[in-house]
């Protein structure tokens, strides 16, 4: 997953690395590291009571302007084949190096979720999908992000491997390589198409 010169899978720590220790409310330390000066004058920015917020928020003592600390939104898509198989890409970089997941990365200012999932998909596999039904959505807070994974069609391109992607495979549903996902929100994501669509198919853990 990439949003140009970063990696969402690597923007500080793993998005789903549970051992950050939460600073500035729930901010991640990689995160909060950044937040030391004001982006409007310069001054010191201080975490504390702000009048007239409910929260405690992060403000500029010189001027008061408030730094809102927002998440950011991943997009992300399961892409499927006509022969109903699930595309997956084995990445090539940290974190989660020689692991599978499915391709996404940041959503840019200037494109619609669709726009975005659909470069994505694209950059890291070579493929034009289509986005269909939104899969899920899933918070990690300790990554300071969103993700939505849209179930896509493959309608066209081929298999084009990159530094982000070492290896492109399509799976059956039965034979999705769970214990080689690289993330949470990967699985997440790839069990909620599994339970909408192919209910028959029970992945590792669940009950038949």
């Amino acid at each position: 997953m990439t949003d140009g010169s970063r990696t969402s899978h690597d923007d500080g720590p793993s998005l789903d690395d549970h051992r950050a220790t939460p600073t500035l409310g729930r901010v991640p330390p990689w995160l909060a590291s950044t937040l030391n000066y004001c982006s409007r004058c310069g001054g010191e920015l201080a975490f504390g009571p702000v009048e007239g917020e409910e929260r405690e928020r992060l403000a500029c003592s010189s001027c008061g302007f408030i730094a809102y600390v927002n998440p950011r939104l991943v997009v992300t898509t399961i892409p499927v084949t006509p022969h109903g198989e699930v595309v997956l890409l084995r990445r090539g970089i940290e974190p989660g190096y020689g692991m599978w997941a499915q391709p996404g990365g940041f959503l840019e200012v200037d494109e619609t979720v669709n726009e975005g999932a659909v470069r994505e998909t694209l950059e890291e596999t070579g493929l034009l999908v289509e986005p269909g039904e939104i899969i899920g959505l899933y918070s990690r807070p300790e990554a300071a992000i969103v993700v939505v994974a849209f179930e896509a069609l493959v309608v066209g391109g081929a298999h084009r491997l990159n530094p982000e992607a070492i290896e492109i495979r399509a799976f059956r549903p039965e034979a999705i390589p769970w214990e080689g996902v690289a993330f949470m929100t990967s699985k997440w994501a790839l069990r909620d198409w599994i339970h909408r669509h192919h209910p028959e198919v029970h992945p590792p853990g669940e009950r038949g």
